[in-house]
């Protein structure tokens, strides 16, 4: 979704962050004469982890060009406030631009944003002369950067990896699908299951935001449509869950996911996205089961991509 705001809005404060990474604290009288692009993301997002990778790219390709990135983490999930775990995403996916962490959703609300991931592009007036929410239009986003740093050149040519690989939309048939009682949808039992409908073996708890293993060897199974599968997941601090996955009853192979190997073997650490499956060939319906070898483990929602 775009939205063109045109001229006369003022990029707001960044005041309300409780933590800065990669920066000393940022305000916009300072930023005036540069262009910015302000991200707003969550760890867990698998929206935000496509388009972030050209976030990353642009503003090492434009930087000496004036162009100023600002990363603002607002959270969705509990964990998430843990800034040692914010910290941690962006070591790992390599970002030295700033990011203000946006625990309290003050910078959230003060630029009466609604989506993640969101983009705002500022002029060095330090006005909003554009919008964009949601994952693409890479090069109409490349373009409106240019234009406001007043360069052209042909836009930059890169292709994510893992995590960060563009979804494969013509055979994505499976929605985001949240475990935690609030949001719950199509949750059976696991002799029923049918195209996205998900369901629980072994002893579990849940929550409004997820479901928790109380006991050793309990399993969740989904039924999906897409090339790859994705679970956000999180344990106790500093706790390890081994975990395994298999596709309709079989090791994954070579459609293992970024975080498992061919025989599905896995470790739930942080708190985070873990990718599953990545299936090579023809994308087929499947059934997927994840089955905790240890209680702890903490599933919040599958996406797909």
């Amino acid at each position: 979704m775009i939205r063109h705001p045109g001229s006369g809005v003022h990029m707001p404060s960044f005041g309300g962050a409780s933590e800065w990474i990669n920066s000393d604290p940022l305000a916009p009288e300072e930023l005036r004469g540069r262009t910015v692009l302000v991200n707003f993301w969550m760890l867990i997002c698998i929206n935000w982890l496509r388009q972030e990778f050209y976030v990353r790219v642009w503003s090492r390709a434009f930087r000496d060009d004036g162009l100023v990135v600002i990363g603002v983490h607002t959270p969705e999930f509990s964990f998430e406030h843990e800034a040692g775990l914010v910290r941690a995403a962006t070591a790992r996916h390599e970002i030295d631009y700033p990011v203000a962490v946006d625990n309290e959703y003050a910078i959230w609300s003060a630029f009466a944003n609604r989506y993640w991931p969101a983009l705002y592009f500022i002029d060095g007036d330090g006005l909003i002369r554009h919008e964009h929410f949601g994952e693409g239009r890479y090069e109409e986003s490349e373009r409106v950067i240019q234009r406001l740093l007043g360069v052209e050149r042909a836009p930059v040519s890169a292709e994510g990896q893992g995590l960060e690989a563009a979804a494969d939309w013509d055979n994505l048939r499976s929605p985001e699908t949240y475990l935690g009682y609030a949001r719950a949808e199509l949750q059976t039992s696991p002799e029923q299951l049918v195209l996205n409908t998900w369901a629980l073996a072994g002893d579990w708890s849940s929550d409004p935001e997820s479901v928790t293993l109380d006991e050793p060897g309990g399993s969740i199974r989904i039924r999906f449509h897409a090339r790859d599968a994705h679970l956000v997941l999180a344990a106790g601090a500093g706790a390890e869950v081994p975990f395994r996955v298999q596709l309709d009853g079989e090791p994954p192979g070579d459609s293992r996911g970024v975080d498992v190997d061919e025989d599905g073997r896995g470790v739930l650490g942080d708190g985070r996205l873990y990718g599953l499956v990545r299936q090579q060939g023809p994308v087929l319906e499947r059934t997927l089961e994840i089955v905790f070898l240890e209680p702890g483990a903490r599933a919040y929602a599958f996406t797909f991509g």
